[in-house]
């Protein structure tokens, strides 16, 4: 009779299936992030004012896409009226700034979080409403506020008003940037918004990707796929898009409040205009990709670039647009991103869950997805 060593005599450990959303390639995309958004923040020692100005341009739009992304593409929300939570984040900053005499970048956040207050009874209006509905019914709650805040003088009424300098230019974070950079005060402001813009890009791009990744993420997906399906495995959909309308409307008033300290200049219809707060970001998450987190990043590429070469051609410029758009929703029904993913199976920020069964001395074996 043969010796049975230990090994034989022991059982095989059981392997267990467990779920994974991250991939090598996620892996890889991550540690390039960090190092862009580190080599972007030192950007500014170098370079020239006009491309300081520009890059905030592009982290703002791409602050306020996401938002609209998360509102549209994952809770199924189509807003046209999200202007509301810019010139509240703006208003609330001068309010806070003027009145108050509160620092600028403390008003800030604060003017995040007071819009995010103020969208608690908007949203029990506009959730009364359904599809086509509540979109218009956006769009009115911010022509209400836009018809509201014109009718303050101390806020310059329907011409608007403009911040005063010590509360631009004296402001800390500019006398630190000013100090640190050696720069005059007004591009010392540029710096200091640009180093902010950045901030709320990556953190809102992080946040979208964190909820996403979360339990509350596959809710949405379920009541993004069927509301009922989701409704009959216990998932509370009211609160759920309550909870993303209001998460939406903090992050677009923090990213109004930031674009109007850098202008420091305000007026009822640029802070409440469709065009410059909706129109252009739905114009970049459909191009880019809805309900990816990778198209609004592709989308606010393409716009900027758009915007430099068509600028010159007047009118024409919004007409080419339009065309554009057209074009890419008929083509490319899911966006340029989504088109690159579908084709090539790339996802740098998955967020779909994968049942994986580790192997001993191999590589995970993959089974299935579920989204």
């Amino acid at each position: 009779m043969s010796l049975l060593t230990q090994d034989t005599l022991l059982p095989a450990a059981p392997r267990h299936w467990r779920v994974a959303t991250r991939t090598r390639l996620s892996t890889a995309a991550g540690i390039a992030a960090l190092v862009l958004v580190a080599a972007l923040a030192v950007l500014p020692l170098v370079a020239g004012r006009g491309l300081v100005q520009e890059l905030f341009f592009v982290f703002t739009m791409l602050a306020l896409a996401q938002c609209w992304n998360l509102l549209a593409g994952f809770a199924g929300l189509v807003s046209v009226g999200q202007q509301a939570y810019v010139g509240l984040g703006a208003y609330l900053l001068f309010a806070a700034t003027v009145t108050a005499g509160i620092d600028p970048i403390v008003a800030i956040p604060l003017a995040g979080v007071a819009a995010a207050i103020i969208a608690v009874p908007t949203a029990f209006v506009v959730f009364r409403l359904r599809g086509a509905y509540f979109a218009i019914g956006t769009w009115v709650v911010a022509e209400v506020f836009r018809l509201v805040l014109a009718q303050v003088k101390v806020l310059g009424g329907g011409t608007g008003m403009s911040l005063p300098r010590e509360a631009t230019n004296d402001s800390w974070v500019v006398q630190a940037t000013a100090d640190l950079l050696g720069l005059r005060a007004a591009a010392a402001r540029d710096v200091a918004c640009y180093w902010l813009a950045l901030l709320l890009a990556a953190g809102t791009v992080g946040l979208v990707y964190a909820l996403l990744r979360s339990r509350r993420g596959l809710a949405l997906a379920a009541i993004r796929d069927s509301e009922p399906a989701a409704l009959s495995v216990g998932v509370d959909a009211f609160r759920l898009k309550v909870g993303v309308y209001l998460v939406a409307a903090f992050g677009t008033g923090l990213t109004g409040a930031l674009i109007y300290f850098q202008k420091a200049r305000i007026s009822p219809d640029a802070a409440f205009s469709v065009l410059d707060w909706t129109a252009t970001v739905l114009f970049i998450v459909v191009i880019g990709g809805i309900g990816t987190i990778e198209g609004p990043i592709l989308g606010v590429i393409v716009f900027t670039l758009l915007q430099d070469q068509l600028a010159g051609f007047g009118s024409w410029y919004l007409m080419l647009l339009g065309l554009l758009a057209i074009l890419v929703m008929r083509l490319f029904p899911k966006g340029l991103w989504g088109m690159v993913a579908e084709r090539f199976d790339l996802h740098l920020f998955p967020i779909r869950r994968r049942l994986v069964l580790p192997v001993a001395g191999a590589s995970e074996k993959t089974k299935g997805g579920t989204p």
